[in-house]
């Protein structure tokens, strides 16, 4: 999909190139296309410019392709050239929703200042929906995904169009990244939701107990089986079972829970009747089960089988700027659950846990919060932060002032819980540069309210 500012759709190759010098030389921006078929082809929902097209044109005309891109998204800005003096096309065009129109010939000064107020309607349109976005994120119960950073906007953007679809999910993460969490933010979130969701940790179950975990048995079907028990498989039915540390699972195991992905049954043991079920797989690993399949130590038809949606969770040390908003959630609850005082990070305390590698991922992450919440600020003393400051040693003095701003902006809200008067005041600068870097670094209010 097409990133420019201006997507310009004329018939005339005179007037294509006349207007992309012209645009090109005011710092837009723009991709010319000949006709609004290929033009159409190129934008989505997603599209952050404007369309800028002749009312003329052969096949599909401006007020066509208007029509389509209202189906589209009608937030996206369409203005319309027409010819001088057809009053009757611009009025039907402004009543079918197009941004403006202008006539041929036209002020290129005018032109220009129009296509950068329709530019930044476009782009407070797009704030809007992210920002309603989050917020209903935020209000949903259960599990919450937190982080707006590009990586887990990518996971999130994998995950979102397929929670009502019944396809399997591979997690792959480091120890300690969230994967537990995210699968049971898909299940929550999905049509299953009304049903159970079955967690089993592959590696930490026995290997002569998993299968009868697994599939239940019957009364008698082994020393010890004195009754009968419902498997996990079973028991996640219309539901979702997770299966952590999958690459753990023996392989005559794998076996029989391929036959239950590819027959949607199961039989206890000790039985001869199977038992129809409909179960959603979440599995998860650390391992690239891709190699272990190759090596022969993990099936790979099962890997294939479950690996139908592969969702990486990035870890950590990939996703800092993340952290105070973590952090900050995690004291929230450890606050509560201990009856505490959840005392804010400052800038300096802030800065110090983005300088931290964090080999245990979120799960340290939330462990250090906790003794934060009990201990109080020494327990940051605890995580050694030498070591990892500027890893890679390539960020400039610009990013490196843009990333303590952000973790100032972060901390001082989170210390205000979004009151943009307090934090004004904490910050000591006015309320317009408040709101612009607030804008810059992509920070809303609403998430800093408890």
């Amino acid at each position: 999909m097409s990133q420019t500012d201006v997507i310009f759709v004329d018939d005339e190759p005179d007037i294509r190139k006349a207007i992309a010098q012209a645009l090109t030389l005011d710092d837009l921006a723009v991709s010319c296309f000949d006709n609004a078929s290929d033009a159409l082809a190129q934008i989505g929902r997603d599209y952050s410019g404007v369309v800028l097209c002749d009312y003329n044109m052969p096949k599909m005309d401006g007020l066509q392709l208007l029509s389509r891109l209202q189906q589209l998204d009608d937030t996206i800005p369409v203005i319309i050239l027409t010819g001088q003096g057809d009053i009757s096309t611009a009025v039907s065009a402004m009543q079918q929703g197009a941004y403006d129109f202008i006539e041929k010939p036209f002020n290129q000064e005018e032109l220009v200042e129009l296509l950068r107020h329709a530019l930044e309607k476009r782009q407070l349109a797009l704030e809007n929906r992210r920002l309603k976005a989050q917020l209903k994120q935020l209000a949903k119960p259960g599990p919450r995904i937190l982080g707006g950073s590009p990586t887990m906007q990518k996971v999130m953007a994998t995950i979102d169009p397929i929670l009502d679809i019944s396809a399997n999910i591979l997690l792959y993460g480091e120890t300690g990244s969230g994967k537990d969490a995210l699968a049971r933010y898909i299940h929550e979130n999905s049509r299953r939701s009304s049903h159970n969701f079955v967690a089993i940790n592959c590696g930490a179950v026995p290997e002569n107990l998993i299968e009868s975990e697994l599939f239940g048995h019957e009364a008698g079907a082994f020393t010890g089986a004195d009754k009968r028990r419902i498997g996990k498989i079973e028991h996640a039915h219309q539901g979702t079972l997770f299966l952590d540390e999958v690459e753990s699972m023996p392989m005559p195991l794998q076996i029989k829970l391929l036959r239950v992905l590819e027959e949607q049954k199961v039989e206890r043991l000790g039985s001869n009747q199977v038992q129809q079920v409909d179960v959603r797989i979440i599995a998860a690993t650390k391992s690239n089960l891709k190699t272990l399949s190759d090596q022969g130590v993990f099936r790979a038809d099962l890997y294939y089988r479950l690996n139908v949606v592969k969702v990486d969770i990035p870890p950590l040390r990939e996703r800092k700027e993340d952290i105070p908003t973590l952090f900050h959630h995690f004291v929230l609850i450890a606050a509560a659950r201990y009856d505490r005082e959840s005392i804010p990070l400052n800038a300096g305390q802030a800065t110090k846990l983005t300088h931290h590698d964090w080999p245990g991922n979120v799960r340290e992450l939330r462990n250090l919060a906790e003794r934060y919440v009990l201990l109080g600020p020494a327990a940051l003393d605890e995580t050694d932060t030498a070591q990892d400051t500027n890893v890679n040693g390539r960020r400039t003095l610009a990013e490196l002032m843009d990333g303590f701003e952000r973790l100032a902006l972060i901390s001082a809200l989170n210390a205000c819980h979004g009151s943009i008067k307090d934090t004004m005041v904490e910050l000591g600068i006015a309320r317009k540069t408040l709101y612009d870097k607030m804008k810059k670094h992509g920070l809303d209010k609403a998430e800093f309210k408890e």
